[in-house]
């Protein structure tokens, strides 16, 4: 097993995780490319430029913006890599965000006339559940940081600086 782990990098159980994922995404673009060819087309297109070239330097510029302002700051700061716990919930609101945008902004679309369901409440559910998921990050945030934590940080392993995480 020891050969394995050296050789790919993980245990088996990844491998085949990783091998079960492939299977149902290629499962999916076929049953997909059979029925609308030009629309995943042009929804792959889509996605890989709206993603690789518009919001991917957003997200970088984002988190170097947030890792310059506290470099500067006094070495005190928790050994915990505390970016982190900005970084996923930023990204989880996010992508929420980036899925339902046209309702949570109220853009004219059938969607009411479909439904006969209003889009009032998008806006007040989006930023609830940001604001949830920024508190559960400052809630682990805060438990991380614990006085009397055995772990890591205390042995000198877990030492971050800002660019290692």
């Amino acid at each position: 097993m020891r050969w394995f782990r050296r050789w790919y990098g993980a245990n088996p159980l990844h491998l085949l995780t990783m091998l079960g994922c492939v299977l149902l995404s290629d499962y999916a673009a076929v049953g997909l490319l059979k029925v609308k060819p030009v629309g995943v087309l042009i929804w792959f297109i889509g996605a890989v430029v709206g993603h690789d070239l518009v919001l991917l330097p957003l997200y970088v510029l984002a988190d170097r913006s947030v890792m310059a302002v506290f470099r500067h700051r006094p070495p005190e700061l928790p050994t915990v890599p505390w970016i982190n716990y900005l970084r996923v919930p930023t990204a989880l609101s996010g992508m929420l965000l980036l899925i339902w945008f046209p309702l949570i902004f109220r853009i004219p679309s059938h969607f009411p006339r479909t439904t006969d369901l209003s889009l009032n409440p998008y806006l007040g559910h989006w930023v609830a559940v940001t604001g949830v998921l920024f508190l559960l990050s400052a809630v682990a945030f805060a438990f991380r940081l614990r006085p009397g934590r055995r772990g890591r940080e205390t042995a000198g392993h877990g030492r971050y600086s800002a660019s290692e995480t």
